[in-house]
């Protein structure tokens, strides 16, 4: 995986290189016996796939790689095999230029935003984008349109793509297009999965994406999770031959198939079946307030006595560990505003409203002063020192997560910073009857579908996922809120938590089966632990 976070040079030509044991899975998973392959690596580096090819002394007909990078490119060129061509230009550039076509294509894709290729390396994978029928944005990174036009390179009878990729594949909304032309695409996908990560020195987590057309009418696939990449020796390629699962084209996301057939049939039917509705029914969610700097504009108490804020000093809530409750009152907040915690927003008026007698124009001037105007989203407004979109909701829901994700009554009122989502509570529904249905084992299973994991194990959900969560609303699970409140508050465990809420919503409200309830609990531990142990 080339990592590129920052526009260096070094940076932009990356660093982290294949690990012998994936490339020597996915050159014999792709060669399978074969003698007359063509085979492409469209980013070589300095060469691994090429080196297993000689080492492993597999058969095949001609090798061609690509590689940007000079120097990596000489490296290549160095290796001795036979039929071997190094071509030291632009994947991008040699996809949309060449005439020759593969039998299969292998390899570990750059990582790089969007924002760093140069512009002609922008028009080019645009182009690949046109060919397949997609939608080019600038949120795409590099190893997307690797993918794609990879797949464009195949042989019109047949052929394999087999990429190191980041998991992000499997759940970001900038690759949900990409899914969908696998899925269409390819008629046998795999993805492997690994407990423990494979790069040691970063914490991207990654899969490899072995896919395959043949021509037929069947679309599946299959996952298969791997303690590291060592158990890949042992790992039978045969079991790569007949994936099980259906593609289902209107999941938007590939984490669906870290579960069983049964699974996953059970996430999709139960909605229609006991006519649950999902989140967005009853509320909107929407980003929290960017002030621009959360670091200035969210203070503790003490800098508003400083500076003499308290006319722009509003309550504010803005980290997880400052709610331990289900419902957010004037008392945690008096609570945090009296500890440390960053407890107070500022809401600044306009520069001709802005008392000239308190501390205000001093705390603007000493934001000047360490450069807080001249930020991405400070620098754009008229006056930079003014928030938009001061509004405060009804509920609060945790953007990123440990255990399980948190909707939270905003009794107290308080204002919150993109690090939560605001939830406005739509006209018919009681506050607390949802707050109150949120609780229960198939909703926190959704989230960890709807969502998705990063580094460490985080949970993040954006808006749009959190409106997909499948909710259980019923006027009278208002009853439970305030005891899943106080259970909450004395850090109960959240399964005693379930046990209780479980029984009520969804099997006395909904009808539910015990063995319905017990298929949703363990699909949420599954995907959650799965997650977790990320973060070990």
């Amino acid at each position: 995986m080339k990592l590129i976070t920052e526009a260096s040079a070094e940076k932009l030509r990356g660093g982290f290189y294949t690990p012998e044991p994936l490339a020597e899975f996915i050159l014999k998973w792709g060669i399978n016996g074969s003698t007359n392959s063509d085979i492409l690596e469209p980013s070589c580096g300095d060469g691994v796939f090429i080196e297993q090819l000689r080492d492993l002394k597999l058969k095949y007909k001609s090798v061609t790689a690509v590689e940007l990078d000079p120097i990596e490119a000489r490296k290549a060129e160095k290796i001795e095999l036979k039929n071997k061509q190094v071509i030291n230009d632009d994947f991008h550039t040699y996809c949309n230029n060449t005439l020759q076509r593969f039998d299969l294509i292998v390899g570990n894709p750059p990582y790089i935003r969007y924002q760093f290729f140069d512009r002609q390396q922008q028009v080019e994978a645009g182009d690949i984008f046109i060919k397949a029928g997609l939608t080019y944005s600038k949120l795409t990174n590099a190893w997307v349109s690797f993918v794609v036009g990879s797949s464009l390179l195949l042989k019109n009878k047949g052929g394999k793509i087999g990429f190191v990729l980041p998991a992000e594949i499997l759940q970001v909304s900038f690759a949900l297009q990409l899914r969908k032309f696998i899925a269409q695409f390819y008629n046998k996908i795999n993805i492997i999965s690994f407990e423990k990560l494979v790069f040691p020195d970063i914490q991207q987590e990654v899969v490899l994406l072995l896919c395959e057309k043949n021509g037929s009418k069947e679309h599946n696939i299959e996952h298969i999770e791997l303690k590291d990449a060592s158990e890949l020796k042992t790992l039978d390629t045969a079991k790569l031959k007949s994936p099980q699962k259906k593609i289902d084209f209107k999941s938007n996301k590939w984490t669906f198939y870290f579960l069983d057939q049964e699974e996953i049939d059970f996430l999709e039917n139960i909605a229609r079946k006991r006519n649950i509705s999902t989140l967005g029914k009853f509320a909107n969610v929407e980003v929290g307030i960017t002030t621009g700097s959360n670091d200035f504009f969210t203070v503790p108490l003490t800098t508003v006595e400083e500076y003499d804020l308290h006319d722009y000093a509003k309550p504010m809530v803005g980290r997880s560990v400052q709610v331990n409750s289900v419902i957010f009152t004037e008392k945690d907040w008096q609570k945090n505003k009296f500890s440390k915690a960053k407890a107070h927003l500022l809401t600044f008026p306009d520069k001709k409203n802005l008392n000239q007698k308190n501390g205000a124009v001093k705390y603007i001037a000493h934001g000047e002063s360490i450069g807080i105007h001249k930020g991405y989203k400070t620098g754009i407004r008229n006056d930079w020192f003014v928030v938009p979109s001061l509004k405060v909701s009804d509920a609060l829901f945790i953007r990123r997560n440990n255990l399980y994700p948190r909707l939270i009554i905003n009794q107290a009122e308080a204002y919150t910073t993109d690090t939560m989502h605001r939830v406005f509570v739509k006209k018919g529904t009681d506050i607390k009857a949802l707050t109150a249905s949120y609780y229960n084992s198939l909703s926190l299973a959704f989230t960890e579908v709807s969502g998705r994991s990063h580094g460490g194990g985080v949970l993040e959900l954006m808006p749009n996922e959190a409106e997909k969560v499948l909710l259980p609303y019923h006027k009278d699970n208002a009853k439970l809120l305030s005891q899943i409140d106080k259970l909450i508050r004395n850090k109960t465990d959240i399964e005693e938590v379930l046990k209780i809420t479980n029984h009520i919503i969804l099997k006395e409200h909904f009808g539910l089966t015990q063995k319905e309830i017990n298929l949703a609990h363990s699909i949420w531990k599954k995907l959650s632990a799965r997650r977790l142990n990320r973060g070990k």
